[in-house]
């Protein structure tokens, strides 16, 4: 049986050039199997504020954020929480998603570097599941970075946090596969 490769689209919620997160996703790509691509999606601050007067000729780069998850199998998120929420960029680019069909029904893993932003991760979750994403429990990772200046690097040569992100990759693509295939 001929295996396909797997697309993931991977967002870090985190403008920030040092995120954690933004390690975190860069490490999953870095540590992927070959039957997975991740692509590591950095553009949210160049889009512009949501309006949904816009919708009906959204801009060149929302058009293209939205082929982008139309054509993968599954999205990877991480993302950080400030002042007990998500931040506004990132909510901004998943209030683009919205009002399209791309992400109805999209596989989703939810990555955290910090075990302590569990508010924003519930926040996520309720606009994920208004938006019809479909979030991949057994995918789901929190890795306890908060606080320290790491690269990811130097994640994919730490065997603990290596082997725990291959896990979760690994999980998230059995999902996918299933997913596939109709099963």
């Amino acid at each position: 049986m001929k295996t396909t490769q797997l697309n993931i689209l991977a967002f870090s919620g985190s403008l920030r050039l040092a995120s954690t997160n933004t390690a975190l996703i860069k490490a999953a790509a870095l540590l992927a199997p070959p039957s997975l691509h991740i692509d590591v999606w950095q553009g949210a601050e160049h889009l512009p504020h949501f309006s949904p007067d816009l919708e009906e000729a959204p801009p060149e780069n929302v058009q293209h954020l939205r082929k982008l998850v139309g054509d993968c199998d599954g999205i990877l998120i991480a993302c950080p929480e400030y002042a007990r929420g998500l931040p506004g960029s990132f909510k901004n680019l998943l209030d683009w998603l919205v009002g399209g069909e791309t992400f109805v029904n999209k596989k989703v893993a939810l990555w955290n570097a910090s075990p302590r932003a569990s508010e924003a991760q519930k926040s996520l979750r309720l606009v994920l599941e208004t938006m019809s994403g479909q979030i991949v429990e057994e995918a789901a990772l929190v890795i306890p970075l908060i606080s320290k200046q790491i690269i990811a690097q130097a994640l994919v040569e730490d065997d603990a946090f290596s082997s725990t992100i291959k896990a979760a990759l690994q999980s998230f693509a059995s999902v996918l596969i299933k997913n596939r295939s109709g099963s």
